[in-house]
This record gives structure tokens, C-alpha cells and sequence, in this order.
């Protein structure tokens, strides 16, 4: 697959989805440091190694280049960017038995968000 460019100064709003997502009870935020062992091994159980080269990245940069979703205090879903390369998306996923809930969109658009505040057009 190719690389695909976003406008990002079009993207549609965030706060509907976030809302549906905790009114399902799931929590979208910034992944912090400490938490960095906990989402590479529940990325390398769920998704492949290299996604987990990737997504260790993002724990270097200030702040962190991952978002999580959290249900009931577990690890449901991650979205990265900054990861491959400065203002790219992704690697991204949800676990098989949380999809078909919208996580993955919110997730993909709150990551898309913080390139936008970032100053990426």
C-alpha cells in the first residue's frame, strides 16, 4: 500500500467521537513513559514485532507519539505517530475482541488531531 496524504486542516471533529467512546467505556489518551513495557508487550502479543520497533519510538519524543484505548483498566487499542518517519500515522490496531466499536476511528482521528496542533498541514 502507498503512503496517502491527509488534509489535515479538514479533518472532521474529535469530540463526538471520544464522547461515544467513553460513554462505551473507553478511554482515549496519550500513552505516558511508564507505560511503555506494558503497551510493547501487549503490541507484540496482539499485532507483530515490527510494530513494536516502531511504536517504541514514539516513547522517545516529548511528548509521547502513542495514543491508547483503555477499557476497565486494559489495553484495548494504540494508534502512533511520528513513528516511521516525522508527521506520519500509524502502526495502529485494536484487539480482535474490541473492533466494530469505533475505537479504531477515534484513535485514528485523535492521532490525526495531534499532528494538526502540531503545526502539520
Amino acid at each position: 500500500m502507498s503512503d496517502m496524504l491527509v488534509r489535515l486542516y479538514a479533518l472532521p471533529p474529535l469530540e463526538p467521537l471520544l464522547e461515544a467512546q467513553h460513554n462505551s467505556g473507553i478511554t482515549i489518551r496519550r500513552a505516558i513513559a511508564p507505560e511503555k513495557h506494558h503497551v510493547l508487550n501487549w503490541i507484540r502479543q496482539h499485532f507483530s514485532e515490527f510494530w513494536v520497533s516502531e511504536c517504541e519510538v514514539t516513547f522517545g519524543h516529548q511528548p509521547v507519539g502513542c495514543w491508547l484505548a483503555v477499557e476497565e483498566g486494559k489495553l484495548i487499542g494504540f494508534a502512533c505517530i511520528d513513528a516511521t518517519a516525522r508527521g506520519f500515522f500509524g502502526p495502529t490496531g485494536v484487539s480482535e475482541a474490541a473492533r466494530g466499536r469505533g475505537t479504531g476511528k477515534a484513535l485514528l482521528l485523535v492521532a490525526l488531531h495531534d499532528l494538526r496542533n502540531q503545526g502539520y498541514g
